[in-house]
């Protein structure tokens, strides 16, 4: 084995988390704030793919002073570990779960009166007030109330002593946009529902609604928190946050050489020979890395890998737990100067290796999607080592 690295004893694959690059993430995030302006750190779908509970205590080192989750699930997972900073819940959870949220402290988002009421009645029942977020819609139709029923809702649940309105916030459908209608337009409607709320003096919490693209290119509506995500995690949401924010990236994908051959000429690689060998001195290497690891099909015969600072091609179908990849070591620029591939060699499918990188917006890009996709599959199944 050549390379130098700490790896999973039972396969040589896994994920790279850099938690000082999460941090610095966090930190310039901070920057962008407003004084006095929380961060709720946005640590969903495994916060992203890189570790939920490992990000979420870096993040409160960094000074995160809330959390958002997906799911219930999530959310206790998170107590179960140790976390205590309020966790929000980024969606209303179905009634029969209304016990764990009492249970475990965390605050769902509400739009309905009639689950508002059975959330008050388990919390008093366990003689505990349940706090939560209304959540408005005011144009992405997805989730909350409706724009106009916001004080009329809140007045038919405000009576119950089991509940208290932490929060009161909206998402947008295109903060990304500058100079966009539609999210002036929702920012418009958000701020005259939330003066609604105080002119009939019900009380709104902290009021949010910029996400991360909102908290670098909208800070005029950052009000008492953002709710920061995909940042975090050094992936810009849209070009047009690159030139406000440096960020770094927290995930890299790497694995070992496990098998390294030399074919005969025109033999083919992979599920339906979908690539023959062309000539002779072709090395082709296999990596135990596949689809049921997040490494899209699609991208078979369309994508690189870094080896020793050089990109090769990979080769043949990506099958469910390995690809594979060729190296010409007659051609110029060799993977390796003087030595063909070996098995135990470092390939990097995401990340920095020398002067190259192939990162999570190049791999999208190939995929037709978006780099909250790539992160998320990455962290489903591979081991997650923290550096």
């Amino acid at each position: 084995m050549t390379a130098r690295v700490s790896v999973p004893e039972d396969r040589w694959a896994w994920v790279e988390v850099d938690l000082a690059a999460l941090r610095r993430n966090a930190k310039a995030f901070r920057a962008q704030m407003r004084p006095g302006v929380r961060m709720m750190a946005v640590i969903k779908a495994d916060a992203y793919g890189h570790g939920a509970v490992a990000c979420a205590k870096s993040l409160r080192s960094a000074g995160a002073d809330q959390f958002a989750v997906a799911t219930v699930a999530e959310g206790v997972a998170l107590r179960q570990a140790g976390v205590s900073l309020p966790i929000l819940v980024l969606s209303q959870p179905p009634m029969s779960c209304v016990g764990t949220l009492v249970e475990y402290d965390l605050m769902p988002s509400v739009y309905e009166v009639d689950f508002a009421l059975v959330l008050g009645e388990a919390a008093a029942a366990a003689g505990k007030v349940a706090k939560y977020h209304l959540v408005i819609d005011t144009g992405m139709t997805r989730i909350g109330v409706r724009r106009g029923d916001v004080v009329e809702m809140r007045r038919a649940i405000d009576f119950h002593r089991g509940i208290e309105c932490a929060g009161t916030f909206t998402h947008f459908a295109t903060a990304d946009v500058i100079d966009d209608w539609d999210f002036a337009l929702q920012l418009n409607r958000f701020q005259e529902e939330v003066q609604a709320l105080h002119d009939a003096g019900l009380e709104t919490g902290l009021v949010h609604c910029d996400n991360t693209p909102g908290t670098i290119l909208h800070h005029e509506c950052q009000f008492d928190m953002c709710r920061v995500g995909i940042g975090l995690y050094g992936l810009h949401p849209a070009e047009t946050t690159v030139p406000r924010i440096q960020l770094d990236p927290v995930m890299s994908v790497r694995a070992l050489v496990t098998r390294a051959v030399y074919p005969e000429v025109g033999d083919g690689v992979g599920y339906g020979l979908t690539w023959r060998v062309p000539k002779r001195n072709i090395q082709v290497a296999t990596v135990p890395i596949g689809y049921a690891d997040g490494l899209a099909r699609m991208l078979s015969n369309n994508m690189d890998v870094l080896v020793d600072g050089m990109r090769c091609r990979q080769v043949g179908r990506i099958c469910m737990d390995q690809f594979m990849f060729a190296v010409d070591v007659n051609a110029a620029r060799t993977y390796r100067p003087g030595r063909p591939v070996a098995e135990g060699d470092l390939v990097t499918v995401i990340g920095r290796d020398g002067d190259e990188e192939i990162t999570m917006d190049e791999m999208a890009a190939s995929r037709g999607t978006i780099n909250y996709e790539v992160a998320c599959d990455f962290g489903m199944r591979l081991e997650k080592i923290y550096v």
